[in-house]
């Protein structure tokens, strides 16, 4: 009896994060099919740099990778799901450089999809370097756990869910921009939310990796709101800016 019982929450599980992996592009595709993928056909405005053509190439090869990573691990393919895992390090490292320019080149001279008209752009700027610092610290997280498929998982899925906010600030839809961070921070937030719950449900006890891991994510949300305006982060936002050359 433990042993079907066992048996169904795994399936449970695998259903779960299947689902995830078909959800997490259709929202990417979503959020910048209008100024990215579909540009050619909405008449959006060209990208402001190469280095956006480069940064959504990076991004969707990384979507791509963690379809194919949760497909493997349903269909018992570990040892290639292992050796990719070695590649997604390497994308893990271009997705921080090319992010970080990608950020400053914005800041500094605009970006095709600005963000909030009453937010200036260094104030901004805390949003992205913010994603990028989440994204780091969560997948150094996910190698340290590779061999433990439980929380490696789920800190997979944590940084799926990060990746979110950027897509849907972009959905052109009026009811939607008005809520702003309300509705881009707030939709991440209730799914680790839920994600959480759903997760004790099933396995009858919390995972305190996925815990800590999304209050991490959720706590970021506000700082990067209540940091944006001081005049610390204006002068290093400034500095950097100032300092690069893109």
């Amino acid at each position: 009896m433990a042993a079907a019982e066992s048996a169904l929450i795994r399936m449970r599980e695998k259903r779960f994060y299947l689902i995830t992996a078909l959800l997490f592009p259709l929202a990417i595709l979503i959020g910048f099919g209008r100024t990215y993928y579909l540009k050619t056909f909405t008449g959006a405005p060209p990208l402001s740099s190469y280095l956006v053509h480069i940064h959504g190439a990076i991004m969707t090869m990384w979507v791509l990778l963690y379809i194919a990573q949760v497909y493997l691990v349903r269909s018992k393919q570990i040892r290639l799901h292992q050796t990719l895992g070695f590649a997604g390090i390497g994308l893990a490292v271009l997705i921080v450089v090319c992010g970080f320019f990608t950020a400053i080149a914005a800041a500094k001279n605009g970006a095709s999809t600005p963000g909030p008209p009453d937010i200036p752009r260094m104030s901004f700027l805390i949003v992205p370097m913010f994603d990028l610092v989440t994204f780091a610290v969560l997948f150094t997280a996910a190698v340290y756990y590779r061999k433990r498929a439980a929380n490696h998982k789920r800190l997979m899925l944590v940084i799926a869910i990060g990746f979110l906010p950027p897509a849907l600030a972009r959905i052109p839809l009026s009811v939607i921009q008005s809520l702003g961070p309300l509705f881009f921070f707030g939709v991440p937030t209730l799914l680790m939310i839920f994600a959480i719950v759903y997760d004790r449900l099933q396995n009858g006890k919390f995972n305190k990796v996925l815990i800590y891991s999304s209050l991490f994510l959720i706590a970021s949300y506000p700082l990067r709101l209540l940091v944006m305006g001081t005049e610390i982060w204006l002068a290093f936002a400034n500095w950097v800016v100032g300092f690069s050359l893109v």
